[in-house]
């Protein structure tokens, strides 16, 4: 069972409880209200920058405003001078000039690092920001694989490696394990290597108290949450996205990872180990059945003046998600998303403690 003491990531993150349950930094959607809603809650939250960081000053600057709003993150903002949030870059196209201005600027909590065409390239960006950030500014980076998580440990020694199980939703790499097989193996790999100090969070199905429990005992000091957080008020995501997410069950089989969602939305740039988890739709279906590309993008485009119509099973407009979309089943607050997973994490792992048997009772 695991330690219910303080982890390092309370030490860095003092306004969050354990355990930490962080909101993922979805691309666009995980913006200033989302991220400061997480971790009001005690959690922290990552702002979905993207590869473009062209708005991530007024971005942060909106949530540093949000921030002020709240008594205990304005006093950990102004005791600390943390801006108790992070934002995460795409780093195949991300501009590491504006993002070590932003961090000189902000002093954002943590930086969440993912997706470099080639690995080795996260050792400059990890290296630049820990020394403009004073040390304060965390670095967090996602992985897929044992590889990859070795491979950063080694030359960039974050403060956190988020361990991506194949499941999430959005982009992840075309091949992989879930998280109940990467996750310990990653553990072992990292023990193994005398490089146990890292953090580990655990990110791709994960939806409630359960997965979060289940995680925990599996290795990781923390979660982060993508596609729960889309059923919540301040998930930036047009209605008719959010009303997919809802509907959509059995997760396993009504979500796909594939590269046509990029395809047919121009966003092509993606390294090619990489694909997208949504929900099934008929774009997909049609590419299925042979459909030319050409036809696709045109039913795609007609599609996109259609508003929430325009997604669903019968639509084509891309609604990324991971499996657990049949655990999400009501729009919450984010907050209120935060502290209910956390809390029934640990009645989790409570009642399993308590589910023990007396080994007194078998004498």
């Amino acid at each position: 069972m695991p330690s219910l003491s303080m982890s390092a990531l309370q030490r860095d993150y003092p306004w969050t409880s354990y355990p930490l349950v962080a909101a993922a930094p979805m691309r666009l959607i995980t913006l200033a209200p989302l991220a400061v809603e997480a971790s009001k809650a005690g959690g922290l939250g990552f702002i979905g920058t993207g590869e473009d960081l062209s708005t991530l000053d007024r971005t942060l600057d909106h949530a540093a405003s949000l921030v002020r709003e709240d008594q205990t993150l304005s006093h950990v903002y102004g005791e600390t001078g943390v801006l108790p949030v992070g934002f995460g870059v795409l780093n195949w196209g991300a501009n590491l000039d504006l993002a070590v201005a932003a961090v000189e600027k902000w002093t954002p909590a943590a930086v969440w690092l993912f997706a470099p065409y080639e690995m080795h390239h996260l050792t400059g960006w990890t290296s630049k920001l820990r020394l403009c950030g004073k040390r304060k500014t965390k670095i967090w980076i996602q992985v897929g694989t044992v590889t990859d998580a070795l491979s950063v440990a080694k030359t960039c020694d974050p403060d956190v490696i988020v361990v991506q199980g194949h499941d999430a939703g959005g982009h992840g790499l075309e091949r992989g394990a879930s998280i109940v097989t990467l996750l310990p193996e990653v553990k072992d790999c990292l023990r193994s290597h005398g490089l146990n100090h890292i953090s580990l969070v655990a990110a791709g199905g994960i939806g409630d108290g359960r997965g979060v429990a289940a995680s925990l005992v599996l290795g990781a000091e923390g979660v982060a949450l993508g596609t729960r957080l889309l059923a919540t008020p301040q998930a930036e995501i047009p209605k008719g996205y959010q009303n997919a997410v809802l509907k959509a069950k059995d997760g396993g089989v009504s979500t796909i990872r594939t590269k046509i969602y990029d395809q047919l939305r121009g966003t092509t740039e993606w390294p090619r180990l990489y694909g997208g988890r949504g929900v099934i739709n008929q774009s997909f279906l049609d590419y299925n059945a042979g459909l030319c590309m050409e036809e696709n993008k045109k039913l795609y485009e007609e599609h996109t003046k259609l508003g929430d119509s325009g997604f669903g099973l019968q639509g084509r407009l891309t609604t990324y998600a991971g499996t657990v979309v049949g655990l999400v089943k009501s729009v919450k607050d984010a907050g209120d998303v935060v502290q209910e997973v956390r809390q029934d994490a640990l009645k989790c792992l409570q009642e399993a403690v308590l589910s023990f048997p007396n080994p007194k009772s078998h004498l």
